[in-house]
């Protein structure tokens, strides 16, 4: 195990480095904030020990430096008798905990096994979810290329994001994909279908109903904003949003509150809002359909997702990913395309875009034969 200690006093550090030298770990220190923080990026560590107090980059800004960089290692706080106050402060920031001098051996140690027990299960956590919600988004087109770099600078930030493209090209995907890579991947990531809920129901899924606000409501009901408190809610097709339901959804965009039907109370939260649609949200407010001061709150960063029209370069790597996927779902050995059939499939056209792509794969793959044929594609999909 690594550990990085972040002091400007000569005496802790190497005090500290040789207690934890004895007990076989490696350590490496920095003798100022800015160092420690140049180290933290470049290599990774079990757990970083960093105190508050010191000349030029001081141990808040060096915490909130790594925690907006990414940094996920725990970061235990140094702290005198009279930085208490700030240490707590420091906790509510991000650290895992803070210690106070003169240090304790086997409070440190405690500390350095909670910190990692807690580092394995924020790791182990992730691949669920990876499993949970995760499909990798495949392709190497210019298009997937430049559209994978713009995720990676975006989900960092707490930007509301957009998502255009036709249906089926994909657009749930980068959806999670901005989720799993943000701040907020350990928090609630709730999903609305806003076509598929009826104008009338509308008010009560987002912002929550209060008991005997109306006839079916038997009990208290956590809107979906609610649910998603500190985490992320992704709205699809909110160009199908009628205009009431747009404008209250801009009023927790702009206020962070929300009023429960039938409730007299506002209630604060903390909404990451990704949006997405196929529809030209620009001509729907041409038409009266779509509020423009809505669009401009959803719109900070828009992220285009080409069809599959546009990149049919990336489809061998889709079918070749899709039968794995399909094959090992029915636990049957893995089945090739032809070559031919391959090429035969690149010159069609995909309106129905990755979805479509993916229910033909898995079509021939239970019909065609091994490997799947040209023969097997005119049967079956031409």
């Amino acid at each position: 195990m690594k550990i990085l200690i972040i002091d400007d006093e000569r005496s802790i550090r190497n005090s500290l480095k040789e207690i934890l030298e004895m007990e076989d770990y490696k350590v490496d220190t920095a003798e100022n904030g800015s160092d420690g923080c140049e180290k933290a990026e470049k290599e990774k560590y079990d757990a970083i020990f960093c105190d508050i107090k010191m000349p030029g980059m001081d141990g808040i800004e060096v915490l909130s430096k790594l925690i907006e960089d990414g940094v996920e290692t725990p970061i235990v706080m140094i702290s005198g008798h009279a930085d208490i106050n700030t240490a707590v402060e420091c906790i509510k920031k991000g650290a895992f905990d803070f210690i106070e001098k003169p240090l304790d051996l086997n409070r440190i140690l405690i500390t350095i096994k909670n910190a990692t027990d807690k580092a394995n299960l924020v790791k182990e956590t992730k691949i669920l979810k990876k499993k949970i919600y995760g499909k990798e988004m495949i392709g190497e087109s210019a298009g997937i290329v430049h559209l994978k770099e713009m995720i990676a600078k975006v989900a960092p930030t707490h930007a509301s994001v957009l998502i255009t493209g036709p249906n089926g090209s994909g657009k749930e995907l980068v959806a999670q994909s901005l989720y799993q890579l943000s701040p907020r991947s350990m928090m609630p990531y709730v999903e609305v279908n806003c076509a598929a809920i009826p104008s009338e129901l509308i008010d009560s899924e987002l912002f929550g109903h209060k008991k005997g606000s109306f006839t079916s409501a038997v009990r208290d009901h956590k809107g979906k904003f609610e649910q998603a408190d500190g985490g992320t809610i992704f709205l699809d097709e909110i160009g199908d949003m009628s205009l009431a339901a747009q404008a209250k959804v801009l009023r927790v965009l702009q206020e962070r509150k929300l009023t429960p039907v039938g409730g007299d109370k506002e209630i604060t939260v903390d909404v990451r809002v990704i949006a997405a649609t196929n529809k030209n949200l620009q001509e729907e407010i041409a038409k009266g359909n779509f509020r423009e001061d809505l669009y401009h709150r959803l719109s900070v960063i828009v992220l285009r997702v080409p069809p599959l029209d546009e990149r049919k370069d990336d489809i061998p790597l889709l079918i070749n990913y899709f039968s794995e996927r399909y094959c090992n779902k029915e636990g049957k050995p893995f089945r090739p395309f032809a070559s031919d059939a391959v090429e035969l499939l690149m010159e069609r056209s995909w309106p129905g875009n990755i979805r479509e792509l993916q229910n033909i794969v898995e079509r021939l793959l239970i019909l065609g034969g091994n490997p799947v044929s040209v023969q097997d594609i005119r049967d079956y999909v031409i």
